[in-house]
């Protein structure tokens, strides 16, 4: 009987996919976290999840190497891209008469434009790739000592590339001036980098449980 035991490995790996997944496909809605006066701070739903993506590579990286976090890196960008073009193909089906009423509103949760899921896959790609070399390097000069630091380090800087990434290729508007652009796209980037920055902070007592509990892997 063969032995059907998953490495430690194996389980992040797909938790790792499950979080870009969720985060493709449920990130559009957003909730109120805070009001004060005339300021209301919202943030998707994605926000749960995309500090798990961040610190899951730093996580692998630890322990496995530079290499091994890229290549997961790979895989999920892969993943998002397959997720696009499938929602693509699906969207432009016509649909069955029982499922003819509902057809808009599936469309409306799946068939995001082609601008956004661009803006998406770039910024996640660019944001990942950085987060896992400003991490190595870190390792590098710190050895194994402070990984708080390291990863929060890495993770901050990039949830900042990835959010700048999003919003100026997802709502840059031609037809507005530049400081009219700047202005909109800075007002919603700090507060939710700020908020992805905190969330990070409290996690970090997981990535060095993270990091003990993948180090049991065998070899």
């Amino acid at each position: 009987m063969k032995n059907t035991t998953f490495r430690r490995i194996e389980i992040l790996v797909a938790l790792y996919i499950f979080s870009i997944i969720v985060a493709e496909l449920m990130g559009a809605k957003t909730f109120q976290l805070l009001t004060v006066g005339d300021f209301s701070l919202r943030a998707s739903v994605a926000i749960f999840v995309l500090p798990v993506v961040y610190s899951l590579t730093d996580i692998i990286l630890e322990v496995h190497g530079k290499a091994r976090a890229r290549g997961v890196v790979y895989i999920g960008i892969a993943m998002i891209g397959l997720l696009v073009l499938y929602s693509a193909l699906v969207t432009a089906l016509p649909p069955t008469t029982r499922f003819a009423p509902t057809e808009a509103s599936y469309d409306t949760i799946f068939h995001a434009s082609i601008r956004i899921s661009l803006a998406s896959i770039t910024a996640f790609a660019v944001a990942e790739l950085l987060d896992v070399a400003v991490f190595a390097k870190l390792r590098e000069r710190m050895r194994s000592r402070k990984l708080w630091l390291r990863n929060n380090l890495s993770n901050f800087i990039g949830f900042f590339v990835d959010s700048l990434i999003f919003l100026t290729l997802a709502f840059y508007a031609l037809d507005q001036s530049l400081s009219s652009n700047f202005s909109f796209i800075v007002g919603l980037l700090i507060p939710y980098w700020l908020l992805k920055c905190a969330m990070s902070v409290f996690g970090t007592p997981l990535v060095y449980a993270g990091v003990r509990w993948l180090k049991k892997d065998p070899a």
